[in-house]
């Protein structure tokens, strides 16, 4: 039973204590795909706490682990027979508890997955695809450009932001949204917001929810500016900030606009080479962590 509370306080550590952190550095916007992944493994760190607390308190000193020999071990105790009898139907309370959030994250994936569908649709029938840039031109004064990412992504572009946008600009905008499609960033904004709607209350996901969108953007810019000069971005940006995306779709401009632009125009220096390595021990290291704590000596 000791194990039950020590896992319960390093979830709270990490649920409670750590986002606030996180969220109060500077270094996050100078390695944006780093704290995206560091948000993830503290997030995936805390779910796995919390449902190896929940199996410690429904079933005490019973460890599952399924090794290389398929046998079972209990305690360090081996047991090729499976469980001890009366002790299967707890194990169903912790797995209700790892369901929650797999289920918010396959809810996530799948509402977004059929809004971008139509959306798609809605733009085959109102679009015109542009072969030379690649995108979907929208004929509205609004300037606005935006991808849908998936398995069929559409890059979108208004005939407004195509009259206002420099052939230097209009390149930096696509090489921004198609880093949004390469990068996949959909997914990491799903789980973001299948957590955060999973522990609605939680410190960790309300801050994730917020902070993972924007990290995003500023990765794709990153990727953008590999290419392109930055002012040229930057001032594609600050152009269609008032151009609203769709919410499963990535947008150039939006509220966080002034803020980008900033950081495009006065970039700063990478974060110290041990910060970085320490951000990806802990990404990476985080969700094996409670594992370590219930299971280490058995797992050596």
């Amino acid at each position: 039973m000791t194990v039950a509370p020590a896992l319960f306080g390093y979830a709270a550590l990490v649920g409670l204590l750590a986002p606030r952190a996180l969220a109060r550095a500077r270094w996050p916007h100078r390695a944006p795909r780093l704290a995206v992944a560091l948000w993830q493994g503290l997030a995936l760190s805390f779910v796995t706490a919390l449902v190896l607390a929940v199996h410690h308190l429904a079933a005490p000193g019973v460890h599952l682990h399924l090794l290389l020999t398929g046998r079972v071990h209990l305690c360090g105790t081996a047991h090729g027979a499976g469980l001890p009898a009366g002790t299967a139907w707890r194990l169903l309370i912790p797995a209700a508890a790892a369901l929650l959030p797999a289920a918010r994250l396959a809810g996530a994936l799948l509402r977004t997955a059929r809004h971008r569908r139509r959306h798609r649709a809605l733009l085959d029938l109102v679009a015109v695809r542009d072969p030379a840039l690649g995108a979907h031109v929208l004929d509205h004064p609004v300037p606005a450009a935006y991808c849908l990412p998936g398995w069929r992504p559409r890059i979108v572009l208004t005939r407004g932001a195509l009259d206002l946008l420099t052939a230097p600009q209009l390149a930096a905008v696509l090489a921004h949204e198609r880093a949004h499609v390469s990068g996949r960033h959909h997914l990491a904004r799903a789980a973001a917001d299948a957590f955060a709607a999973a522990f609605p209350y939680l410190p960790l996901a309300r801050h994730a929810a917020r902070e993972v969108p924007l990290l995003l953007e500023m990765a794709a810019d990153d990727r953008a500016v590999r290419r392109h000069p930055r002012a040229a971005l930057a001032a594609a940006v600050f152009r269609v900030a008032g151009g609203r995306a769709p919410h499963p779709a990535f947008g150039a401009g939006g509220t966080a606009a002034l803020l980008r632009v900033r950081r495009l125009l006065h970039p700063a220096a990478a974060p110290h080479p041990a910060l970085c390595a320490a951000a990806a021990l802990t990404s990476a290291g985080a969700p094996v962590l409670p594992l370590l704590v219930t299971c280490g000596p058995l797992l050596l």
